[in-house]
């Protein structure tokens, strides 16, 4: 299908987000696919949720703004944001480099955790991308 990477240790959502368990019970990184920022192109500018937000899964959170096009950010589960990637500011295109590392964009701790298994495996995801 593409040479785009999607880890199999996160999950996703048919809107192009991954989420990332944590060492923290109950609390979720969050970014976007390689799918995503590459059919976004250059990203120039992302806005992000404020810490203490409480999103519902599938709200707009946020927008990521490429050389093409701005795109929302959807939340993929409901709870409070708790940390957000500031780096982002200076640096918003670490989204591109580095989607899965230094491009995250946001942490939620989940008002319910089993919430995670409506998610997409990788396999899954894959799939759903055609």
């Amino acid at each position: 299908m593409s040479d785009l990477d999607y880890p199999s240790d996160l999950r996703y959502t048919t809107d192009h987000e991954w989420v990332r368990e944590g060492d923290d019970d109950g609390v979720v990184r969050v970014g976007i696919t390689s799918f995503a920022q590459d059919a976004l192109g250059d990203v120039v500018y992302v806005s992000l949720p404020a810490v203490g937000d409480t999103v519902a899964a599938g709200d707009a959170c946020g927008e990521v703004e490429s050389t093409k096009s701005v795109s929302d950010i959807y939340a993929p589960l409901g709870g409070e944001v708790t940390a957000v990637n500031e780096a982002l500011d200076g640096t918003p295109e670490l989204v591109n480099s580095d989607p899965y590392g230094e491009g995250w964009m946001f942490e939620l701790r989940l008002s319910n955790s089993s919430d995670l298994d409506g998610l997409l495996d990788s396999g899954g995801y894959v799939a759903s991308l055609g």
